[in-house]
């Protein structure tokens, strides 16, 4: 429905622009402006936006700068779909926190992660705060971020060694981190709001899109075969379910709460539209550790995800002009 309503707006634009001045007088200003009074859009976000595995598509930067933007990643996606309506700035960067976002430099990783993986062009160049991409001309600012400040990554190698550890059984990761869960949620709240002021700050007549994250474990976690690197390794059961009750679920609220204190912010749901596209469904959105034959992928989205991502936001953009 989303993607049909954005062709439909397209199409009334395109035909406005072919027409010119012979646009009925009561259908004018029903529709965003002409391509060469294009919106300013910039683009921010860690790994979720940025693309950044095979399944996402391709890297693009040349030369590299690290940030493993790939042109299946939803920001593209919709930079295709709009045909020039929106001209771009794509800061994303896999591996950001929120601070790398509001005010910190970011030393990009590119695909460098020994023992597994070593990149030819690591080290990078530290790269500037995605927030100076951001000035007093940006139209609409889109922002998907919190993952890594709540350290998601790091949760989940803690949790494929103590579940293997377990043989399977029982709740290891949880008993183990459970409790430094609300004080790593409340950390991305308070950065999100500060990331969200200094945005309205540097554009203040902008409007800020926060995409959440999708649905990445399933309701029924039997889903998830024990052991599978394509889809959680060696995670337990009970402690996937725990990370999607007690981890992503709240960081997803976290977002949510964050805009809703600021009048230029909304909150883009993504996690309702994937929620039967987790990593352990047939029809996957979100891929495993690992995507076969032997690409890493570490959970994060594939093309399929960034689509609907890019549906979804591409609504809301197009909404923010209109």
């Amino acid at each position: 429905m989303a993607r049909f309503r954005t062709r439909l707006a397209l199409l009334f634009s395109a035909a406005a622009l072919a027409a010119g001045a012979a646009v009925p007088a009561q259908f004018a200003g029903a529709y965003p402006a002409a391509a060469a009074d294009d919106y300013q859009w910039a683009a921010l976000g860690d790994s979720y936006t940025a693309g950044v595995i095979r399944a996402a598509g391709n890297t693009f930067e040349v030369p590299r700068d690290g940030c493993e933007r790939t042109d299946r990643s939803y920001p593209q996606v919709i930079d295709r779909d709009l045909g020039g309506l929106f001209e771009l700035t794509n800061v994303s960067c896999g591996a950001a926190t929120i601070d790398n976002i509001t005010d910190t430099p970011q030393h990009p990783i590119g695909r460098h992660l020994p023992p597994i993986s070593e990149d030819p062009d690591y080290p990078f160049p530290a790269v500037p705060p995605q927030s100076e991409a951001v000035s007093t001309d940006t139209d609409v600012i889109t922002v998907g971020a919190g993952g890594n400040t709540l350290g998601f990554a790091d949760l989940l190698m803690k949790c494929t060694q103590l579940g293997g550890e377990s043989d399977g059984k029982g709740t290891p990761c949880k008993d183990a981190l459970g409790a430094s869960v609300p004080a790593r949620l409340r950390k991305v709240r308070q950065d999100y709001d500060r990331m969200l002021s200094v945005l309205h700050e540097r554009a203040p007549h902008a409007k800020i899109l926060a995409a959440g994250y999708p649905t990445i474990v399933p309701n029924d976690a039997s889903k998830c075969g024990f052991g599978d690197l394509t889809k959680f390794g060696t995670i337990t059961q009970s402690d996937l379910t725990w990370l999607r009750e007690d981890v992503l679920e709240p960081l997803n609220k976290a977002i949510d709460d964050a805009t809703g204190t600021q009048d230029a912010a909304s909150f883009v749901d993504l996690y309702a539209s994937s929620r039967n596209h987790s990593v352990c469904d047939d029809s996957k959105w979100v891929e495993g550790f690992v995507t076969l034959p032997d690409q890493l992928s570490f959970v994060h989205p594939n093309a399929l995800g960034h689509r609907n991502a890019a549906d979804h936001v591409e609504e809301a953009m197009l909404n923010a002009i209109s």
